[in-house]
């Protein structure tokens, strides 16, 4: 993650944008060499029932390893324990 100034920001922000929605990559934003502020990416599937935050923590690209992992547990497992 590379982090720029508020100036170049401001000149930049376009091709900022650009570079965060098409590689995907998160660019930090601010003074003295202190990131102050996140770009990322939108999340491609937006769910509106679901908060802003749990949007973007379940579309997080980190988290992608778990899509591999084998289930574990069914439903009716998770029935059977907590309702």
């Amino acid at each position: 993650m590379r982090c720029i100034t508020t100036t170049d920001a401001r000149k930049n922000i376009a091709a900022i944008m650009t570079e965060v929605s098409m590689r995907n990559i998160a660019v930090a934003i601010g003074r003295r060499n202190r990131p102050d502020v996140l770009v990322i990416k939108y999340p491609d599937m937006y769910n509106a029932a679901l908060s802003p935050e749990l949007n973007f923590q379940a579309n997080n690209p980190a988290l992608d390893f778990l899509k591999d992992e084998p289930e574990l547990y069914t439903l009716s497992d998770l029935k059977k324990r907590y309702v």
